[in-house]
């Protein structure tokens, strides 16, 4: 077995057990390949901060090994962190806002505590469009104004990178980590995932803890992984899922998550499964040969054995969709979470965090913060009869007259989308996704495939997802980078 950056959690696990490597010298390797590509090289600045205790938890890793064993998959297992996720460490925690600079959380998220007690080594954080791209209206993908441009390892500089877990996505295709975790609201882990050639899982809201994580709408916000292969995605949902009696929004998982999501890894896992294929709007989009390679994963799905039933369209494609919600809810979760912070911290509103953009305008406000004036003028109250009425449709349209219908009137089991078009649908009903490499277009362009389903169906999904991967086996590492 050759070891690399491109390994897998299992492979690096068997390797330590083996006495052929340590969590100590697989850090270093993952910390000098940071140094040689990140900030000089190809420049893809997807790492906003390395923890400084990353070797010392390392040394802690292998020291316990020693003496009592490994604690799970991800003993010693360097992981990335989206730079919106609460770090209690040396580590800032910014959103990627300038303003943020100088924040440090006052405890671990919910999901950082669940790694750090399965043993995994948090290697440092990454860079993000910033405030999760809910400030400006046409930021670029990858964007913050504290930490620069991230850059997409197929094509820097000339590839979009995706958003807004931009630096895990990129971070993870250029092997400065095993996996990562990235933030959506809508499309934030499936639209970079897709544009590196990345598995990632947006999971059902609720499945994993949305505590310590900057917010912007309480009603989607979810923390997912992303990975290189379906298994390690599926190793890491694990670790995070659980419940947390800070999040109410957990409760819900009770009873529904398994014990190991690896028991989903089935390579006949397609063989039976109905799958509706939407194309309708979506596909129109995206140019022939991206439209050809839809055509090819369709195709491996039928010769896996799946029953694909074919042009479904969902029937509430075409509403009336606003992003009212996340403007609504965005001020009162913000402001709940600075409130979270030490007090020696002077923005305690999203108003101090507006000012003191418009005092720093010409570093903080390259592309302006019309989100974040929109936010502002709501209540913070959520008692406006407009984001009620607007709450309420998204969920009868995204839920019983959208993903609920089209899967009850064609008995599916999931639906395909390319690319990760359609996220948006899902992420109002708080349904889950897997998005999976399924090719790359002439110029070197990563696409993928996406299965949505049903609240806490991500058993099934990752099913789908393995055994797809496993019959097509289309990722391959970033030609520039493959070294």
């Amino acid at each position: 077995m050759t070891l690399n950056h491109e390994s897998t959690i299992l492979e690096w696990q068997q390797a330590m057990e083996e006495g052929k490597t340590t969590s100590r010298e697989l850090t270093q390797a993952f910390l000098k390949r940071i140094a040689d590509i990140d900030k000089q090289g190809l420049l893809i600045n997807a790492i906003s901060e390395i923890n400084p205790d990353a070797l010392h938890i390392a040394d802690a890793m292998d020291r316990e090994r020693a003496l009592t064993g490994s604690r799970g998959p991800l003993h010693g297992i360097p992981i990335l962190i989206k730079d919106n996720i609460a770090t209690h460490d040396s580590m800032h925690t910014t959103a990627g806002s300038l303003a943020m600079a100088d924040s440090y959380a006052s405890a671990d998220a919910f999901l950082v505590s669940r790694l750090r007690d399965a043993g995994a080594v948090l290697l440092g954080k990454t860079n993000l469009t910033e405030w999760a791209n809910f400030i400006s209206d046409h930021m670029p993908n990858g964007y913050s104004s504290r930490g620069g441009q991230v850059l997409n390892p197929y094509g820097p500089g000339s590839l979009d990178v995706g958003g807004s877990s931009a630096g895990s996505g990129a971070a993870i295709a250029a092997g400065f980590a095993v996996a990562a975790v990235g933030t959506e609201t809508s499309g934030s882990i499936l639209n970079p995932a897709a544009r590196n050639s990345l598995v990632g899982i947006k999971p059902t809201v609720g499945l994993i803890s949305r505590t310590g994580i900057i917010p912007i709408a309480t009603s989607q916000d979810t923390a997912g992984p992303m990975a290189r292969t379906v298994e390690d995605a599926a190793i890491l949902l694990g670790v995070m899922a659980g419940i947390d009696a800070q999040d109410p929004a957990t409760g819900k998982s009770k009873g529904l998550v398994p014990a190991d999501y690896r028991s989903s890894l089935d390579l006949d896992g397609l063989r039976g499964a109905r799958i509706g294929i939407v194309r309708s709007r979506y596909i129109a989009k995206f140019a022939q040969d991206e439209q050809a390679l839809y055509e090819d994963a369709i195709t491996v799905l039928k010769e896996a054995g799946a029953t694909v039933i074919d042009s479904i369209t969902i029937p509430s494609e075409e509403a009336n969709w606003q992003n009212l919600v996340l403007i609504h809810e965005f001020k009162s979760g913000l402001n709940a979470y600075l409130k979270t912070l030490p007090a020696s911290f002077p923005l305690r509103t999203l108003k101090d965090i507006m000012l003191w953009n418009q005092q720093h305008e010409e570093q903080a406000l390259r592309y302006g913060q019309i989100l974040f004036e929109k936010a502002e003028k709501t209540s913070g109250a959520l008692t406006e009869p407009e984001y009620i009425t607007t709450r309420l449709y998204d969920l009868e349209m995204s839920q019983h007259q959208g993903i609920d219908a089209v899967c009850n009137e064609h008995n599916l089991d999931c639906l395909v989308f390319p690319m990760s078009e359609g996220a948006s649908i899902a992420a109002r009903a708080g349904y889950p996704s897997v998005t999976v490499p399924a090719g790359y277009t002439q110029a070197g362009k990563p696409f993928g495939i996406m299965f949505t389903g049903l609240a806490f169906q991500e058993s099934a999904l990752i099913r789908y997802a393995y055994a797809y991967e496993q019959k097509s086996h289309k990722r391959i590492a970033p030609p520039l980078l493959n070294h």
